[in-house]
């Protein structure tokens, strides 16, 4: 199931450059060479992939909806090679990698099951008025359609659910869109793997081999070439700030932009409110170090800061916690660049005069072991050093300790946007929660009460999105079903013949689908 190539199309592909994987709890070198894509693979990809579009848009929903089924038995085929490989080229668990395969393939059937309710399309039809006074109204019917071919950036942290057949490149395909894969090159195995299941089941469903390809090597300049191709019509990503907005500049700079949906840098916010840390100030110490140290921090929902009033129900919550994440044990980060970036962030919040060192987790032996941290700090000095707002990547967090509920609402009015906030209340701290609601919407995607933010479900309503610097485009989600979204647009049709109509707007709805009509919803 996996050799060096990429993949262009049907075809597999060579070439004289190659990149090696990492084992990141060893630093050796893993076996395979891995064939690097250059600027020409990237063009042929990008071409056929717009070839692919006009006949891949326009199949039966049906269709679409076997495709990816398809893809998720092709990758459950691959078997225990996948999640071996995912292991040695991530340094995390088995039952990390099992549970996220699973999660891989449930997100396609559950893209599967909206395409066959047809609810995506959103037609609208207002019915054609001749006899109004003073002007007539035409005929109006208004679907939605794929924007075009759609560059996905592999997850370094999600080597399955983020990466060549994650919720981008599922909710791409549902929408109709081909779509072209930059591999991560931290896991570049197993995204072989996986595009190959995608490659034998565009095959099997008898779909232009545009449909998919895969570029692969370890240059920002090759993700660069695809983000500037002007047949790519909108790109996916989930990675650093950094590395986001460098995409963000491109898409940008290009004669026709094009929307970039980036997933970037969030501290995820922890509100303690009175009542709730004085009732269970304890327990809540213990959940919040489980959460932090979870998979050792490299969650994007990782709760990077606390919020709550001083005094001594905070010292319990403080000394527990320390207590508690003394003992965490330290894990393999992903890769040497992701463990020596969050050091440096470590040491950076351990050297600030305002910061006061609670604990460090125990002491590890082998490479990329990120010990976690655990810092407290005042209001008045977050607020004056912005710098103590940005993402540390790892297991690394940090306690603020507000005067007053008025303090507490300036730290969170000061925040950038963010994936989620948190409340831990109790109903004694329901008037108080419900003043910070209503500035919490404006600050997150995702609002959690008396829970923990690690752990997103894959769900209909589900946001994993959230305003700047959270995501570029704080209108969409790239997790749940509304990530279709980002990459349909509408199309309205005006008094077109019934015979020009698409099947989707016609008169006799072959399609079986819901639509609304002169206002009202018409049932499939």
């Amino acid at each position: 199931m996996m050799d060096g190539s990429f993949l262009i199309g049907a075809r597999a592909v060579t070439s004289d450059t190659t990149f090696e994987g990492i084992d990141p709890a060893t630093n050796d070198t893993l076996d395979t060479a891995f064939a690097v894509s250059s600027p020409e693979n990237v063009a042929e990809a990008c071409a056929l992939a717009d070839a692919a579009f006009d006949a891949f848009r326009e199949t039966d929903p049906a269709d679409r909806a076997t495709f990816l089924e398809t893809i998720a038995s092709e990758i459950e085929a691959i078997g225990e090679e996948l999640v071996a490989r995912a292991i040695l080229e991530s340094g995390l668990p088995r039952p990390r990698l099992e549970g996220e395969r699973g999660r891989t393939t449930g997100q396609l059937r559950m893209f599967a099951k909206l395409l066959r309710q047809g609810r995506y399309t959103q037609v609208t039809i207002d019915s054609a008025l001749p006899d109004r006074t003073p002007l007539p109204r035409s005929d109006l019917r208004q679907r939605r359609i794929a924007v075009g071919p759609v560059a996905v950036f592999g997850a370094s942290n999600f080597p399955l659910a983020f990466s060549v057949a994650g919720g981008d490149t599922a909710s791409a395909l549902a929408a109709g869109c081909p779509v072209v894969v930059k591999g991560h090159p931290a896991h570049p195995g197993a995204t072989v793997m996986v595009a190959r299941a995608i490659q034998a089941a565009v095959a099997k469903c008898g779909l232009p081999e545009g449909v998919f390809s895969l570029v692969q090597g370890p240059s920002n300049a090759l993700g660069a070439s695809l983000v500037v191709d002007p047949r790519i019509k909108a790109v996916g990503f989930t990675g650093s700030r950094a590395g986001g907005l460098a995409l963000v500049e491109l898409a940008n700079r290009r004669a026709e932009p094009i929307p970039v949906y980036a997933e970037m840098s969030s501290i995820n916010p922890v509100i303690l409110m009175p009542a709730a840390l004085a009732a269970r100030g304890e327990a809540l110490a213990r959940g919040y170090v489980g959460s932090l140290t979870m998979g050792s921090g490299q969650f994007c929902t990782n709760p990077g800061i606390v919020v709550a009033l001083d005094g001594p129900d905070l010292d319990a919550f403080a000394a527990t916690a320390a207590e508690a994440l003394s003992a965490a044990q330290p894990q393999v980060m992903l890769t040497p660049g992701i463990h020596a970036a969050y050091d440096k962030g470590v040491t950076a919040l351990e050297s600030h005069a305002e910061i006061a060192t609670l604990a460090r987790g125990a002491e590890g032996t082998g490479c990329n072991r990120g010990r976690a941290a655990l810092f407290s700090t005042t209001a008045d000095a977050f607020m004056a050093d912005v710098a103590l707002s940005h993402e540390v990547f790892g297991a690394a967090s940090l306690i603020i300790r507000c005067r007053d509920m008025a303090q507490l609402r300036d730290v969170l009015a000061g925040l950038e946007g963010q994936l989620t906030a948190t409340l831990h209340l109790d109903e004694a701290d329901h008037d108080a929660a419900a003043t910070l609601v209503p500035l919490l919407e404006r600050k997150a995607g995702r609002i959690l009460a008396n829970g923990w933010p690690t752990g997103v479900e894959v769900s209909t309503a589900m946001v994993h999105g959230g305003p700047f610097p959270a995501t570029s485009d704080p209108r969409g989600t790239s997790v749940g079903t509304a990530a279709i979204e980002r990459f349909l647009r509408p199309v309205c049709y005006q008094d077109l013949p019934d015979a020009l109509l698409p099947r989707a707007v016609k008169h006799a709805n072959p399609l079986g689908l819901e639509r609304v009509i002169d206002g009202v919803v018409e049932a499939a």
